[in-house]
């Protein structure tokens, strides 16, 4: 099966942003009272995972994009993954300004990809 790069990039980003999120954000909450060289340790081990998709994601997206589409795309799904996580892992208290951040994005998708 060979899928398209803009479908396959997006996929591949949305799943490393997930390990990424995790590795990044998960250790406030699940390893708090551990030292902050063994959440490190977990982090880093859990960000393999997040390279071992991300890589492959941007290189085969940027043969039919730009660098800055690239980009762009990555921060617009970082955001996507975000939220989720921190209002139903985390229990953070849902903000509009997340949805503010959103709309903000979306133009700059725009500007990113318009002809």
């Amino acid at each position: 099966m060979n899928l398209s790069p803009y479908l396959l990039t997006p996929l591949l980003l949305v799943l490393s942003n997930v390990f990424m999120t995790f590795a990044w954000y998960a250790h406030l909450k699940d390893m708090s009272s551990k030292p902050w060289w063994l959440a490190a340790l977990a982090s880093w081990g859990i960000a393999l995972f997040e390279y071992l998709l991300q890589v492959p994601a941007n290189r085969i997206g940027y043969g039919a994009m730009s660098l800055s589409q690239l980009k762009i795309i990555q921060e617009v799904i970082s955001l996507s993954v975000f939220i989720p996580f921190a209002v139903f892992y985390m229990n953070q208290p849902f903000r509009w300004d997340y949805v503010w951040a959103g709309l903000c994005l979306v133009g700059a998708v725009y500007f990113m990809f318009r002809g």
